[in-house]
């Protein structure tokens, strides 16, 4: 039975079109060929980190975060940038009884936003520069569900990735939902792992609602 469903943020609750296109502007690139070395970086199964790498060989991204920032253009999102169907999601599963939490890998600064965002919608908000362990690493998901107050197969994990959500996920002895936006969802969409491991395939978050109140009948 599922009770706790946790989200990832990037591209699972947050649009991150804008902040990319931000990178774009930093590296002084074209963003349309900043966004296609990226969806190709994605394609071929490396890390994302790497796009930065093709553009200036070097790059450490931690750096350019700071230098960003001191230069008063610190990475950001807002009410703005997240995908229409999240307030209405956790709504929904809140009025379903469920237990709600946030948990990625995001920055001290990010964290802070998710809890100007989140704090009053869900019991959780949790990143992976609070906790010393970012994903896949098992530990990020050890944290995960010492932190959630149910089995770790009672807990629903969603996220946008199978390399960094689904599959680590489903190793912790969660369930897992793959939400169809973004672009590694897109991307990975049709590979066997994303289509054979999640526990649901959604296209959006409301249909979360739905498929747990089907899946937990199932057990009853």
């Amino acid at each position: 039975m599922i009770r706790a469903v946790v989200f990832d943020v990037g591209e699972c609750l947050v649009d991150e079109t804008r902040e990319y296109g931000t990178w774009a502007d930093w590296l002084g690139v074209p963003r349309h060929t900043f966004h296609a070395m990226f969806g190709a970086v994605i394609a071929q199964g490396r890390d994302y980190r790497e796009t930065f790498q093709e553009f200036r060989p070097g790059f450490d991204l931690y750096e350019e975060r700071e230098k960003r920032a001191a230069a008063g253009q610190a990475e950001t999102f807002g009410e703005e940038d997240l995908y229409e169907d999240v307030r209405p999601a956790l709504a929904r599963l809140r009025a379903d009884g469920l237990w709600l939490g946030i948990a990625g890998n995001q920055t001290v600064r990010a964290g802070r936003i998710l809890r100007t965002l989140f704090s009053e919608d869900v019991d959780l908000i949790g990143t992976s520069d609070d906790w010393g362990a970012a994903k896949p690493d098992p530990e990020f998901f050890k944290r995960v569900a010492a932190a959630v107050p149910f089995a770790p197969d009672e807990i629903l994990y969603v996220g946008d990735r199978c390399d960094n959500d689904i599959r680590p996920a489903t190793e912790a002895g969660m369930r897992t939902a793959l939400v169809r936006r973004g672009p590694w969802a897109t991307i990975q969409w049709g590979d066997s792992e994303a289509v054979e491991s999640p526990t649901f395939r959604v296209l959006g978050l409301l249909e979360l609602s739905g498929s747990i109140r089907s899946f937990n009948d199932s057990t009853r």
